[in-house]
């Protein structure tokens, strides 16, 4: 009966919570007269036609006249609107946003995310600007003309001129809306003078369209040019005449229309409203899709709201726009939190939404414009960045191959890892080296499929960031600038060259590692015999001598059993409880009485117990000894203490004074960091020096601040002068170098170098390749084949210890593991 009640209850204030939500949702929509989104609005009402029903408020305003737009936007809020759906311009979005602030009223838009937005406007288009500088990177673009439009163009082409202070990119900006045709000739003329074709062109579709004809009519759409469209619709853009001209081309693509999905909706699109079958329908364009998903949006999340029941009724008056103060609608927060909140697949691709009402977790297509048509060549998210994901098989015209070229590999002068041969004067090309990375390169060209040259590296540096310059060097530089393909050297992968190179998996593990010069072994001195027992236990000994002996000396005084008469034979027994058995005169017997009591002695005086005590030490024993209980309970604990420490040491005596010891002054970082006797440095311009320079662990701060101010500088322009320097130091320099180099050179005669402690970090050495290079993926999978076939391991015993001078017992590093 009760349940019965409680099921009751719980149906009728279910019922009460249902009916106060309401079953039509009043919507505004503020879009230009007979504009696609405003088609594409009433066709995704019509797919939207659940509980609760949106009912659209629409208003047609004239862009760019704020005046038109206000007065729309407060007669919908003035009708009780619960959002608005809509379009802006550059002229009317301040204001848009302003209203919206002040009212909390939400208003979902397709048109181009602005930087200074709020958290009620909910921006469905995506942001273009990383994904732009990620195919910029990929191509290595270091020049270039940036055409833009003041209308959307801005926020993008900021994060441009920032990427470009960072990379040293000459960026040339062109405002088209202030240029003229003679302007527009000048720049295509500037850059056939400098012999260069590289621009990018960011605005929306219609001003896009007419930009592209004016190229057109200028003939620049051949093959010398490369232009990148910063336009999330390139399959909307017709470039008939631009693959006509073989221009490079590249785009942006938001909506897949492979999908099976997506194309049926295309399909209903195309049928909905199309009463003359002889007028062509124009096709879903990506702002009307942008759109379709505003609305799926806003029922979504209408829906969540009323499944949760939110009570948004508005009741009574809906408001004054243009009160002062301005009222805001109580009810505006939670729709505003439950469009954010939205999570749904739309027609261009994951809906996603941050606290400001941004897209997030999206993925964008990277197009290109092939003989063939237009290509996907590869993505573009928050996650990964750019991934290319074009296939390079060998013969395609649409792909890259990679057995029609000769590729550079470049590494650096490195033992073990490339090194040049006794008799490399008799050798041409990469026969004249030897080495670990040498083999290596060769197994994986092998897999790969391709022919290369090796290249050592000009300024024999691995590669770190000029912090002036902002340039990289070394074999990171060779990559980014386009004068190597593959670097295979010990580069370790690390976070600031992971930004601008690729990596493949690693192939070998490390760390860093500390290598000193091997301390001289020492021979046993003179007070040798006091190695087995630690100088603490020395002195715990000599206490506990003195005070046994001072407490036998004390008991010993107050026991009368030690106290014996002088006149009786030495070493006899008397009693002194005893009465005397002599037969004098009573007189007489006091007599002797006193004056045996006066001449009563104690054995046990202070250096007698010294030596009873030192006797029982050496186990020599002693010719006294104690006849009182206390004394003698004393002395048995003083022998079985003797008895445990004369055993332990004799017991290690043999092996102290017949091994020979290596000491070494430092054990760890730690040990290093704390004293200032033993210098101590890194490689320059390596991954080891970036470790200490970025570390907040407080050991490595501080090393790093000794090594960046020391005097001499501690750093070395090479591993083999790091090496040079701490067998010339006598012990009075430390080199922090990767612990395989370290392994490796202390397998080198003259066999006077040693790893102590353990690894400082763990890290990895990976093969390098430019950002999207097309041997990426294959040199990764060969890396992988090879680790699994065992081959990784094979190479580096072969040039580790099977190759090494100081023996199988050469090693005599004191690492801890």
């Amino acid at each position: 009966m009760q349940r019965s009640l409680t099921l009751l209850c719980t149906s009728f204030l279910g019922l009460c919570f249902g009916s106060s939500f309401p079953s039509n949702i009043n919507i505004g929509g503020l879009f230009p007269t007979e504009s696609h989104e405003y088609e594409v609005f009433r066709f995704a009402l019509s797919h939207h036609q659940d509980i609760p029903k949106l009912v659209p408020q629409v208003d047609m305003v004239k862009m760019g006249n704020s005046f038109s737009m206000t007065y729309a936007f407060c007669s919908q809020f003035s009708k009780g609107v619960y959002a608005i759906i809509g379009v802006y311009d550059r002229k009317t979005v301040n204001m848009l946003m302003s209203f919206c602030s002040a009212l909390h009223v939400c208003f979902v838009t397709p048109s181009f995310p602005m930087e200074n937005s709020n958290q009620f406007v909910i921006q469905l288009r995506p942001e273009l600007q990383d994904a732009l500088v990620g195919v910029i990177e990929h191509y290595r673009w270091s020049r270039f003309i940036y055409m833009y439009s003041s209308e959307s163009g801005l926020s993008v082409l900021q994060k441009v001129l920032d990427t470009a202070a960072e990379h040293n990119w000459l960026v040339t900006s062109v405002n088209v809306e202030t240029m003229t045709e003679a302007s527009f000739l000048k720049v295509f003329q500037e850059l056939d003078k400098m012999k260069e074709g590289q621009i990018i062109i960011d605005c929306e579709l219609e001003r896009l369209t007419s930009i592209l004809k004016k190229i057109i009519e200028l003939g620049k759409n051949v093959k010398s040019y490369h232009y990148v469209l910063a336009n999330l619709g390139f399959l909307d853009i017709d470039l008939t005449e631009f693959k006509k001209g073989e221009a490079n081309v590249t785009g942006f693509q938001l909506v897949n229309y492979a999908d099976p999905n997506i194309s049926r909706i295309v399909q209903q699109w195309m049928d909905f409203d199309n009463k003359d079958a002889k007028v062509l329908k124009r096709r879903l364009k990506y702002t009307g899709a942008l759109t379709y998903d505003g609305v799926k949006v806003m029922s979504t999340a209408f829906q969540n709201l009323r499944r949760q029941r939110i009570d948004i009724s508005r009741r009574g008056n809906a408001g004054e726009c243009l009160a002062n103060p301005p009222a805001p609608w109580g009810q505006g927060i939670d729709i505003q939190r439950a469009l954010q909140q939205v999570r749904i697949e739309g027609l261009t691709g994951h809906i996603q939404f941050n606290e400001k009402g941004r897209r997030t977790n999206y993925t964008v297509s990277v197009m290109e414009l092939r003989p063939t048509g237009p290509k996907k060549v590869g993505y573009w998210n928050e996650d990964e960045k750019f991934v290319s994901t074009a296939a390079y098989v060998p013969g395609s015209n649409d792909t890259y191959g990679l057995q029609n070229r000769t590729y550079i590999v470049t590494t650096i002068l490195e033992s073990p890892y490339v090194m040049l041969k006794k008799n490399h004067e008799q050798f041409t090309g990469n026969d004249k080296y030897e080495g670990y990375s040498v083999e290596l390169a060769a197994e994986i060209a092998k897999h790969v499929g391709y022919h290369y040259i090796i290249k050592i590296v000009a300024d024999g540096k691995y590669g770190a960031r000029d912090p002036e310059t902002m340039m990289w060097n070394g074999m990171v530089g060779e990559l980014v600038y386009g004068k190597a393909d593959v670097a295979v050297a010990p580069l370790t992968i690390t976070l600031v060259r992971e930004e601008v190179i690729d990596f493949s998996k690693p192939f070998m593990s490390l760390g860093i590692s500390i290598m000193i010069k091997k301390p001289t072994k020492s021979k046993p001195g003179v007070f040798s015999f006091l190695d087995p027992l630690a100088y603490e236990i020395w002195m715990c000994i000599v206490f506990a001598y003195i005070g046994v002996s001072v407490v036998l000396f004390l008991v010993s005084r107050f026991s009368p059993y030690e106290w014996h008469a002088d006149d009786c034979d030495e070493g006899a027994e008397q009693n002194p409880n005893q009465p005397s058995s002599s037969s004098a005169q009573p007189g007489q017997g006091q007599q002797n009485q006193n004056q045996q009591s006066q001449e009563q002695t104690n054995e046990f005086g202070i250096f007698n117990s010294l030596w009873f005590s030192l006797g029982a030490f050496m186990q020599q024993g002693c010719d006294i000894s104690p006849r009182s209980l206390s004394g003698r309970i004393v002395g048995g604990v003083w022998w079985f203490f003797t008895l445990i420490i004369i055993s332990s040491y004799t017991a290690n005596l043999a092996a102290f004074l017949t091994v020979e010891r290596m000491v070494s002054p430092i054990e760890s970082a730690e040990d290093l960091a704390k004293q200032t006797e033993i210098a101590y440095g890194t490689l320059d311009a390596g991954s080891t020096k970036e470790f200490f320079r970025r570390s907040k662990i407080a050991v490595f701060e501080k090393m790093w601040s000794y090594m960046k101010s020391a005097d001499p500088s501690v750093f070395v322009k090479t591993t083999d002068e790091g090496v040079i320097r701490v067998r010339k130091s006598k012990g009075k320099y430390a080199y922090l170098l990767e612990s395989t180099m370290n392994e490796y050179i202390e397998q080198r005669k003259p066999c006077d170098t040693m790893k102590v402690g353990g690894n400082l970090d763990s890290k990895g050495y990976g093969i390098a390749t430019p950002k999207g290079s097309p041997l990426r993926n294959p040199v990764n999978l060969a890396v992988l084949k090879l680790n699994e076939q065992g081959l990784l391991d094979k190479l580096k015993n072969k040039w580790w210890y099977d190759k090494g001078e100081c023996g199988s017992g050469g090693g005599d590093s004191k690492n801890p593991s």
